[in-house]
């Protein structure tokens, strides 16, 4: 069973992490290559976000592992035959259990390592490529957004690096909308700021309030394209670069940094930990829930439901317990409810499983009274 398990398992992760990636990689593709970025930034940055999308794969795969397995042993009687043979509900949730803290080995690498290391590197390198001004400008022969309500183009890079045949339309104030055109520019570094040198042009400015159009020509003129970047807070550190250790010890320096506060710091360094505790978590919920209720030819669609809103009812009792943990720092074991209340549920259905006459007895006792 375990070996069906891990089997089934490792096809799950494998699709469920392709459908996320693929979502993923398609939002980075129209980020990176607009902004004339390489197909190798994009195959770096895609590999980037692999740690947080296994994150979000590998419990829903244990869940669905579980289930599978479960419903294809119940409908071929290899459950019912090994039950005859004195087996309870519990012996039978072993190997699940054993899978389930295979899972959680798995989660714990991700979620104490990988994910805060790619986190990390991740918006280091989204910050440098904000930073490349010439990345997002230099585009031969398109139209492109820098930033909303800007429009640049550029008919032709020369060798040498000039810019001929420049078009750049502003159109982000309320009061006037404004055209640049040269024949030909420079991009030139300025201290902090890039300055676009226009050589041989005019300024067209259309006030709104009128519709009057007033144009200046002008042999140079100097405009800053650094502020058409939006490079603040990419660079600065945030709570999820942390290691563990650093998320449960929240200095005052490392507060300052992160610019949070100690709960909800402490809520993300636990929750964590409880990740991986629902990555065994699904696996039993999965397993015990179908093992209720007696043998039917439809199947056991109705106990997938029940576990699927069993699922539900955890993930809900999480936010609530996460958001009592961001709130205080004192309320941090509230983090580990969803856990806690899963391994209950998980027992109660196996307690269950093991007298299926339990509430049965209770109506006709109630019944005969």
């Amino acid at each position: 069973m375990l070996s069906q398990l891990m089997v089934l398992f490792g096809f799950f992760s494998l699709v469920l992490v392709l459908i996320y990636w693929i979502n993923r990689a398609v939002v980075l593709f129209d980020q990176l290559i607009a902004d004339g970025q390489s197909a190798t930034v994009f195959l770096e940055f895609t590999a980037l976000t692999l740690p947080s999308v296994m994150r979000l794969a590998l419990p829903l795969a244990a869940f669905a592992a579980a289930v599978y397995v479960t419903n294809r042993m119940t409908t071929e009687s290899e459950l019912v035959v090994v039950q005859a043979t004195g087996y309870s509900a519990f012996r039978l949730a072993r190997p699940v259990l054993y899978f389930g803290l295979i899972v959680a080995v798995l989660m714990s690498l991700l979620m104490h390592f990988l994910v805060p290391m790619s986190r990390a590197q991740y918006d280091q390198r989204l910050a440098e490529i904000s930073q490349s001004v010439t990345a997002r400008l230099l585009t031969e022969g398109q139209f492109i957004e820098p930033a909303r309500g800007v429009t640049f183009y550029i008919r032709e890079i020369t060798p040498a690096g000039e810019l001929q045949d420049i078009f750049l339309s502003d159109t982000r104030s309320n009061a006037e909308h404004v055209t640049y055109t040269a024949s030909r520019a420079y991009l030139v570094r300025d201290g902090e700021d890039t300055q676009l040198v226009m050589i041989d042009g005019m300024v067209q400015n259309l006030r709104l309030e009128d519709d009057r159009l007033f144009t200046t020509a002008f042999a140079d003129f100097a405009y800053n394209v650094g502020s058409l970047i939006n490079t603040s807070g990419n660079a600065r550190l945030r709570s999820s670069h942390l290691s563990t250790w650093q998320l449960l010890n929240p200095t005052p320096e490392i507060q300052a940094a992160t610019r949070e506060e100690a709960a909800p710091l402490l809520s993300r360094g636990h929750d964590r930990f409880n990740q991986a505790l629902l990555g065994t978590v699904a696996a039993l919920l999965g397993f015990a829930t179908l093992l209720i209720g007696n043998f039917s030819r439809f199947g056991v669609w109705r106990q997938i439901v029940a576990a699927i809103c069993l699922i539900v009812v955890v993930k809900g009792v999480e936010s609530a317990g996460l958001n009592a943990a961001r709130n205080d720092a004192n309320l941090w074991f509230a983090t580990y409810l969803s856990s806690i209340a899963g391994f209950m549920i998980v027992w109660f259905l196996l307690y269950w499983a093991g007298r299926p006459n339990l509430f049965k007895r209770r109506v006709r006792d109630i019944a005969a009274s």
